[in-house]
């Protein structure tokens, strides 16, 4: 059923003033909201219909109403105005992303740190592949008659090494060969592929040689195996403590509970878009079905992009959170590009 524009306008006015009071909201205060005038009453009865249309919901102890997950997700798709970036916080962002970011996990909690601090919300921050790690590189280098060194070179530039204990003995001039070999028909492949490859490669060579190439396959699926897993770094969590929505404790820790422990479930959309608002039950998660998470995708480079997603409840200032995480991806993306900052929408001439 499409609703009327003075349904909308009503529906527009509470999520607005349940985001910022945090109290049910009654027809007075949306009537001084409406940009038209229109009495009390009329306002009740539009309510009235909007709660039986799942849009609202009326608390026991008020007489107000609050937004329904429902009302939230067509104020994001319809309702909600574009928030405007104040100069003021443009160069505080700027001065955030002027630090030096490092290495790769040190930069994610850097980056998580930085965001949780401008949204006062918890706030988690990954690094996800653009396409599937592969081996590109093998090194095999001898230790001793039974010990050798295999190097392994990934895709998303990751070079590991470790100290491999062979049963027999290894020919030192071998492992040069042996190498070779792997470089030739081991690169390039994801884990199931080598262990693929080994399987078909059995036969073809001698025994002695077959161990050594397959421990270092083994070792190699190990580094892809470490290199696909998800590491999420999760900072701010106990700033939902300062929200009323979470003053009831079993529902804080739940969600506490959550971010410490199962971070690695925090939605990571693969799709292409920059942004992307999840709110209540939209949420996989059980931990999150009363909250709202807003994730935004940035370039690293080096066919890496990064995930920032900020986690908070339903009563979200949406306009504004998706604003200020689109600017620090943008910010963040150019940094790993060029070392330059995004302009204020001010500084933009034609």
């Amino acid at each position: 059923m499409e609703l009327s524009e003075r349904k909308k306008s009503i529906l527009k006015a509470v999520v607005e003033l349940y985001v910022a009071l945090a109290e049910p909201v009654g027809s007075k205060a949306i009537a001084a909201a409406l940009p038209q005038s229109v009495s009390s009453a009329t306002i009740r009865n539009e309510m009235a219909e909007l709660e039986e249309m799942g849009y609202l919901e009326k608390p026991h102890t008020s007489a107000g109403r609050i937004p329904s997950p429902k009302c939230y997700r067509i104020y994001v798709n319809e309702l909600m105005e574009q928030h405007r970036l104040s100069q003021q916080e443009t160069e505080r962002m700027n001065r955030a992303l002027q630090i030096r970011l490092q290495e790769l996990d040190r930069m994610l909690t850097q980056a998580g740190q930085m965001v949780s601090r401008f949204m006062n919300y918890p706030v988690y921050a990954l690094a996800a592949g653009k396409k599937e790690i592969t081996v590109v590189r093998f090194d095999l280098l001898s230790v001793n008659e039974t010990d050798f060194i295999a190097v392994v070179m990934t895709s998303d530039h990751r070079v590991k090494s470790q100290l491999l204990h062979g049963e027999c003995p290894v020919d030192a001039a071998q492992l040069p060969v042996l190498a070779a070999l792997l470089n030739k028909d081991f690169t390039g492949k994801t884990q199931e592929e080598l262990s693929q490859q080994l399987m078909g490669m059995a036969a073809q060579l001698p025994g002695l040689l077959f161990m050594t190439v397959s421990q270092a396959v083994d070792y190699a699926c190990g580094v892809l195996e470490d290199a696909c897993r998800r590491m999420v770094y999760t900072t701010g969590a106990n700033r939902i403590l300062d929200l009323p929505e979470y003053q009831d404790v079993g529902k804080a820790n739940q969600l506490l509970r959550f971010l410490s422990e199962e971070s690695t479930a925090l939605p990571a959309p693969e799709d292409n878009d920059p942004v992307q608002i999840l709110i209540g039950p939209e949420n996989v998660e059980q931990a999150l079905q009363d909250s709202s998470v807003v994730v935004a995708s940035y370039d690293i480079g080096g066919d890496m992009r990064g995930l920032i997603g900020v986690v908070g409840p339903t009563r979200m200032d949406y306009a504004a959170v998706e604003a200020r995480l689109s600017y620090f991806a943008a910010g963040l993306s150019r940094m790993f590009d060029q070392g330059k900052l995004p302009k204020h929408e001010e500084d933009v001439k034609e």
